[in-house]
Parts: structure tokens; C-alpha cells; sequence
């Protein structure tokens, strides 16, 4: 007999009695709208069929209509005009709580077509077969009444033979969702006109399948009016003047061009510009080209690789910089030589540059030098002012006088540093200095600061610097004062900043970024009165209709006396007397696992799919001070595991509503090593998944395009030869005998960073040893999972190996990957 089970729907009123068969008893209507018959010119039409009342259904009705209609209707309700035709639409939401096949019967009209997600269905004597994931699903009845016959409105039942909880509503509440992640509108770049009258800003659609579409406004920053708008023409401002720039092709050559946005006047600055990457003079005379050449070729069939990066696509291939003279058009070479040359920054004055280049050196950590020089324009006398490993790029200050300089704890004879004895620094954790060229002597500004400066910007209108910096999982703006060393912050309405802009001649900042619940919002900052304006709510329409599960802050004391930091996700409609599975999700790289709505591992999705998401932060994150960052050299999981173990026991002890026998963990890269090492140190994992993870760390620090160069920081003065042991017990793959964790591995075909090897090797010992594991590999995707259908099939891959292991639903899985006999 069959089990009766109540669905009571959260959602609202509505309809559905049992697990196995739904039966929605009310729909969200729209209609009726009347239409009437065609003038007949013949009885035929061009391919010679015959007019029939089914005609009239092709009548097209906004879907919209019946989405933003207020209006409800019970199955099977008479609808229609007497004696007259007319279409009218119904619709309602099907919500899984799982992965589930079933059938969808509609009965009622004799004619009607049906959509799901807009996509047109074809029913087969009523029954359309449906596969759902756990996720909603709209469904449009578009129907015809015909004069002198019963008109009543659609009936519709979803049946299924699984466990499925499946509800039938009529509310647009909807759960957090890949689509959700991927399609919409997204801000790219913000940049403010020098006077901040205007604001230039970049964004990028994404529609459902993937197509994507670019475009650039030009608004006024005083009413908000959009006074430009362009998908093909990329603007830029002009240094000084309030006017864009672009280039397009013209009859002799290509045109440099510039646009007033007030009048959207242009103007032609050159012609037959020459090809490559430019920068414009600050005094707007002179442009700045980086300019590529390719180096020698190498054999088709033996190729001589000189050094480990020579394996790398394009690594001959060098830039140059090169001069154009607006007034003249005279382009001359500044730079030559075997080793590429890169701007850093234009004076003030537009009499100086500063440019870097870099002398390798593969037997010393890091491996290369960089060596920054200033050139005299106007003599093209070249000063070296600095040649040092650990500094990597720098900027005037408005005068010319002082230079900013980004780099590590360790660059000016290690004067940053702020590490504990016998660390190495993390050189992942930014630095910033202040540097006199005549005095030759620098300061460490940012030692005793925190956050990882990730960039900067020395202002023309206050004459501060303004640091972009992760703060633990934050990403926020801090002001420094070079004149005394202070550093405050910015207050910022979103917890990670990904762009910001400021005035050249005005006290104005424009930003944009998000936080742990909401998408992007764009904002306007008065930096004198301290105030600020949201101008753009993107996240309103991206989060429509969403229902997300709350946030909260969890931290811990770990055994060694720290502070450990982390987070964890609800699911919606949270029901703290249930049991929930849990999912732990951990840094890769270095960087911390950032408090962000979109990423690569949306907790939100996760947490909409059913599951607690708890995220730590643990040793050898970035943004937690120098010393903390610092214990990520030369451990490759010891106190990082150990941490992620205790954060996780003492999670559940904590909290009651988690499923202590159902936690999976996640991570990608190093955080990919991570999860394998995680499983030789506990069973406290009921499953497990390693995208693009490191087994072996001598394979991966020699096969890699940037595995040596990544373990100058993680394995730094440490190789195969002279720290054996941290490069065999500390890699899984020499552990991989107490692995009792089902692992699942995933692997882009073509990744350089990290290679499929890794993931190959560890599964193989796997499968010898007999222990649960699985192998995906993502044909022809690098590092990251960027195709957007690739992406979508890999985040469903891991959800279905969660749903395996950790609800006991299958189901999915197999339906993906059903069982093969070799």
C-alpha cells in the first residue's frame, strides 16, 4: 500500500496531497483576451493547410501577463467571453526537494499548449514526462475558448514513484540556484570622469545558455541621466579633459577618437594609430605603447624547452614601450632587449616613467628579480632606482617626489616583515612601502596593518593613498596618509569591494560590490562630507523572488590559543528541530574563502539544496596579519588540518540541528590537496570532493606551469631533494592507504596550473586500494570551469555526489553517471 503523505507547502495556499501525485487545485491566472477569426484571402495558405480554430492559439500573450497578475482561478473554473473566442493563460510553480522523474497530466481544454521555464512542451495524450532537480520550475497553460463549448480552465497532476517531496504552488518564491549565479546583468568596471561629473560604467549580460553581451553608459553623476551608451565602442577617459576616448577603424588606419558627453561632439586625435595596448600621457600629448614581439619559433616536431616556463604558450613572446606623439605622430622605441618591459607609471608632469623588467634566477627564491627603473622623457636617460625579488610594481605620488611600491613583507631587505622567529613570510600577503628616490630610503607603511593589500591608488585630489585590502573574508577600502603613516577605513555598505574609482579634481569615490547575501550594488561616495548614495541595486532584480537562508558568524579557540574565524549558511524556511547535512568549504591558494553571494562554491546554493554550509577560515589565510598568513609556508596541512578537523567536531558539538554522520567537505586547488589530506587525518567525513587538487606535491611543484613558482611561497627554500619528508608525508598520495572517505574527483583535461595527473594518480591508488571514489574530468577546461555549460554539468556533478552520500539520494548521481560494466 501506498505511504499518504501530507505535504503542508510553506510556500502558500495551494495543493498537493500526496508524494506520489500532486494535484495543483489553483493556478495564477491571466485572461480572457478576445480574438477574433482572420480574414480568409483563401482557403489554403502557402503550404497548402487549411484554416483551423488551433490557429488562434498562436495568438501571442506576454507571459509577463500572467506572472504580475493578481488574479487566481480554481482547476477546472469555466472561463471565456460568451460567443466569442478568446486566449487566457494559467500558470503555477512545481518545487522538488530532490532529483525525481514523474509525469505531468493536464487536462481540461481541447486546446492548450504548455511551457516549462518558457520552454514549449509536447504532450502525448495529455502526459508530458518531466525530470525535475531540486529547484522550482514554472509551468504556463496557454488555452483556448471556443464559442458553444465548455470552456473550463486547465486541471493538472504531477505524479512520481519516488520519494520525492514535490508541492505545487502559486507563489513565485523560488530557492537560490546556479541560473540565479550565472544569468542576469553584472557590473565589470567603474571609472569616474577627472572632475567626477560623469561616471563611465561597464557591465555584462548573461542569458540563459550562456550568450553574453557587453555594454559601457556614460551617465550624469548630477540627475543619474544615461547620456551615452555603447556595446561596441570601448571608451575610456581622457586624463585631464572630461571627454571619452575609443579607437575604430578609418580609412587610413586606425583612429584615435575622442567623444564630449555632453554633446556627444567627436573629434578625430590621430589616424593610422599604431596596433598594441596604450596608456595616455597625464598631459594628454603623448600616448605610451606596449608593444609585442614574438620570439623565435619553436620545432614542430622537437622543441627545445630552455627554461620551466618555456612550456608556456606565448612565453617568447616579448612587449616593448614605444612613444606616440599626438601633435607629430612620430612613434619611437623606448625599451629593447630579450626581456620584456612593462609601464608602471606616468608623472604628473609627463616627463617620467617608471617601468619594471625582471632578471631571472631559478636556483634562488623567487626566481626572478624585478627591477624597477624611472626614464627622462625628454633625454630618455634611464636611472635603475631599484632591483629587489620581492617588490613588484610601483606609482608616482602626484608631486613625482616619492614612489608607492607593492610587494612582500620581505622586499627591502625584509623591513616589512612582522612575522614570528623561524617563519618564512607568506609572500601572497601584499605590502606596501613608500620609497624617496633621493634619499634612497623606504618605508614599511602597512607592516603592523592586517588586511593583504591587493592595489592601490595615490589620489591627485587629497594626495592620499587609497588600499584595497582583504580583511579577513572581506574585501575592503582603506586612506593612507603618507605624510604620518595612518590608515583608516572607508566605510563601505557591501562586505567585498570589486571596483572602485576615484575623481582626479574632486572629493569623489564611486564603487560597487557585494556581500554575503546580496549581489552587486553600486555606490557613490562624498569623501569630504562623508556621505553615501546607492545608485544602482542590481541585486534587487538578480534576487527576485529568492528566498535565502540566514548567515551567521561562527568563530572558535583553537587548541594553539588562536582565533580561528568562519561562517555558516541556514537553508531557508530553517527548522532548528530538524537534522541537516553539512557541507565544509576551506580556502585554496592562500587567499581567504571571501564573503561573497557569487563564487565559485555559492554557499547559498548549497544551503537552498538543504545543507548547513560551514565555512572556516583556518592557518595560512591572507588578510588575518603577516604571522597568521605566514603558516602557510612550508606545512602543506599541518595546523591547517588539524583546525579544519577541530573547527568542524566543535561545529557539531554546538549546534544540535547538524547531522554529525552526513558532513561532506569541498575544495579546489590547494584547497583541493586540502580535502585529500583532510581524509588521511579523520573519518569524520561521510564524503568528499577534490576539484583540481594536489596529490603528490613533488609532481605538482615539477609539472606545473607555476608549481615551482607557487612553491617559492608554499614550499619556500624546500625542494624534493633537501625536505624529503614534508614532500612525501605531508602528500596524500603517500597516505593514501588510510583514506576510507568516498572522494570524488574533479579535474579540468587541460589544466596547466594544476595537472589532471594529480587527480589521475590519486584516484588510481584509490580504485588499487578498493576504496569508494569516482573520477570527472572536464574536457577541455583549464584551472577554472569557465564554458558555461561545462560549468553548470560540473556544479550539478557535485551536488549529485552530495545528494549520494550525504542524504542517501542517489538518484541523481546515477542518472549522470549510471553504472557502466567494462
Amino acid at each position: 500500500m501506498k505511504r499518504n503523505i501530507l505535504i503542508l507547502s510553506a510556500l502558500c495556499a495551494c495543493c498537493s496531497l500526496f508524494a506520489e501525485e500532486v494535484t495543483v487545485k489553483q493556478f495564477r491566472y491571466a485572461g480572457p483576451y478576445e480574438i477574433k477569426k482572420p480574414f480568409l484571402a483563401d482557403s489554403l495558405d502557402v503550404n497548402s493547410k487549411k484554416f483551423t480554430e488551433i490557429y488562434l492559439l498562436k495568438t501571442a500573450v506576454p507571459f509577463d501577463n500572467v506572472r504580475e497578475s493578481a488574479q487566481t482561478l480554481d482547476a477546472g473554473t469555466a472561463t471565456g467571453q460568451a460567443g466569442a473566442y478568446s486566449v487566457s493563460l494559467v500558470s503555477f510553480y512545481l518545487n522538488s526537494d530532490r532529483y525525481t522523474d514523474g509525469t505531468l497530466l493536464i487536462s481540461g481544454p481541447e486546446t492548450y499548449e504548455v511551457y516549462l521555464d518558457n520552454a514549449k512542451q509536447t504532450p502525448a495524450n495529455g502526459e508530458i514526462k518531466l525530470t525535475l532537480e531540486p529547484r522550482r520550475y514554472e509551468v504556463v497553460i496557454k488555452y483556448l475558448a471556443i464559442p458553444g463549448k465548455t470552456n473550463d480552465a486547465p486541471k493538472a497532476t504531477f505524479k512520481t514513484d519516488s520519494k520525492a517531496v514535490v508541492t505545487a504552488t502559486t507563489s513565485p518564491e523560488k530557492r537560490y540556484t546556479l541560473n540565479d549565479v550565472f544569468d542576469g546583468t553584472r557590473l565589470r568596471s567603474v571609472s569616474l570622469s577627472p572632475n567626477g561629473k560623469y561616471l563611465l560604467t561597464a557591465y555584462q549580460t548573461t542569458y540563459t545558455g550562456g550568450e553574453t553581451e557587453s555594454f559601457q553608459q556614460v551617465t550624469d553623476r548630477a540627475t543619474g541621466q544615461v547620456l551615452m551608451e555603447s556595446g561596441s565602442n570601448h571608451y575610456s577617459w581622457m586624463p585631464r579633459s572630461n571627454r571619452l576616448y575609443y579607437t575604430r577603424k578609418g580609412m587610413q588606419g586606425k583612429e584615435l577618437v575622442t567623444v564630449d558627453p555632453a554633446t556627444k561632439a567627436e573629434t578625430v586625435l590621430a589616424s593610422n594609430l599604431p596596433d598594441g595596448w596604450f596608456s595616455f600621457a597625464p598631459t594628454e600629448d603623448f600616448l605610451l605603447f606596449n608593444v609585442s614581439e614574438e620570439g623565435p619559433k619553436k620545432g614542430e616536431d622537437l622543441q627545445e624547452i630552455l627554461v620551466p616556463d618555456d612550456r608556456q604558450p606565448g612565453w617568447r613572446t616579448r612587449s616593448f614601450i614605444h612613444k606616440y606623439d599626438l601633435a607629430t605622430g612620430l612613434f619611437q622605441r623606448l625599451t629593447y632587449g630579450h626581456t620584456s618591459t612593462s609601464i608602471n607609471d606616468i608623472s604628473e608632469d609627463g616627463r617620467y616613467i617608471l617601468f619594471t623588467c625582471s632578471e631571472r634566477d631559478l636556483t634562488k627564491r623567487p626566481f626572478a628579480t624585478t627591477l624597477l627603473y624611472r626614464m627622462d622623457l625628454q633625454t630618455l636617460e634611464t636611472e635603475l632606482l631599484l632591483k629587489d625579488p620581492f617588490i613588484s610594481y610601483a606609482q608616482f605620488s602626484p608631486d613625482g617626489k616619492q614612489l608607492a611600491i607593492a610587494g612582500s613583507g620581505e622586499a627591502f631587505n625584509r623591513i616589512g616583515l612582522n612575522i614570528a622567529p623561524g617563519q618564512t613570510s607568506n609572500m601572497g600577503d601584499g605590502q606596501l612601502f613608500l620609497y624617496d628616490p633621493a634619499s634612497k630610503q623606504a618605508t614599511a607603511v602597512t607592516k603592523d596593518f592586517d588586511p593583504s593589500v591587493q592595489s592601490f591608488v595615490w589620489s591627485r585630489a587629497n594626495k592620499q593613498i587609497y588600499l584595497q585590502g582583504e580583511d579577513k573574508d572581506c574585501v575592503r577600502l582603506y586612506v593612507l596618509n603618507p605624510a604620518n603613516g595612518s590608515i583608516s577605513p572607508i566605510p563601505l555598505k557591501e562586505d567585498i569591494l570589486s571596483d572602485f574609482t576615484l575623481a582626479n579634481t574632486a572629493p569623489e569615490l564611486v564603487y560597487f560590490g557585494e556581500s554575503a547575501s546580496n549581489s552587486q550594488r553600486l555606490y557613490s561616495v562624498n569623501l569630504k562630507k562623508n556621505t553615501s548614495v546607492c545608485l544602482k541595486d542590481l541585486s534587487a532584480g538578480i534576487l527576485k523572488d529568492v528566498t535565502l537562508g540566514e548567515v551567521h558568524d561562527w568563530n572558535f579557540q583553537a587548541a594553539a590559543g588562536d582565533t580561528i574565524y568562519g561562517r555558516y549558511y541556514l537553508p531557508p524556511h530553517f527548522d532548528a528541530n530538524k537534522k541537516y547535512p553539512m557541507i565544509v568549504n576551506y580556502y585554496g591558494g592562500t587567499s581567504p574563502t571571501e564573503r561573497s553571494l557569487e563564487n565559485r562554491y555559492p554557499s547559498h546554493v548549497y544551503a537552498a539544496l538543504g545543507y548547513i554550509v560551514y565555512i572556516i577560515q583556518p592557518s595560512g589565510a591572507t588578510g588575518f596579519g603577516q604571522e597568521f598568513a605566514a603558516r602557510h609556508v612550508n606545512a602543506w596541512g599541518k595546523r591547517t588540518g588539524d583546525e579544519i578537523i577541530e573547527g568542524t567536531k566543535k561545529f557539531c558539538a554546538e549546534h544540535p540541528f547538524v547531522d554529525a554522520g552526513k558532513i561532506g567537505c569541498i575544495g579546489a586547488s590547494y584547497g583541493g590537496f586540502m580535502t585529500q589530506y583532510l581524509q588521511t587525518k579523520t573519518d569524520i567525513f561521510a564524503a568528499a570532493i577534490s576539484h583540481a587538487g594536489i596529490s603528490d606535491i613533488t609532481s605538482y611543484w615539477g609539472e606545473g606551469y607555476w608549481g615551482y613558482s607557487y612553491s617559492a611561497l608554499a614550499s619556500a627554500n624546500s625542494y624534493p631533494w633537501n625536505a624529503r619528508d614534508m614532500y612525501t608525508q605531508q602528500s596524500p598520495l603517500f597516505n593514501a592507504d588510510k583514506i576510507n572517505t568516498p572522494i570524488l574527483f574533479l579535474h579540468g583535461s587541460v589544466d596547466t596550473n594544476v595537472p589532471i595527473g594529480e587527480s589521475i594518480q590519486m584516484f588510481t591508488a584509490l580504485k588499487l586500494l578498493g576504496k569508494p571514489t569516482a573520477f570527472v574530468q572536464v574536457m577541455g577546461q583549464n584551472h577554472q570551469i569557465f564554458d558555461y555549460k561545462k560549468r553548470a554539468e560540473w556544479n550539478k556533478t557535485i551536488y549529485a555526489w552530495f545528494a549520494k552520500w550525504l542524504k542517501d539520494q542517489p538518484e541523481w548521481w546515477e542518472a549522470m553517471y549510471p553504472e557502466k560494466t567494462l
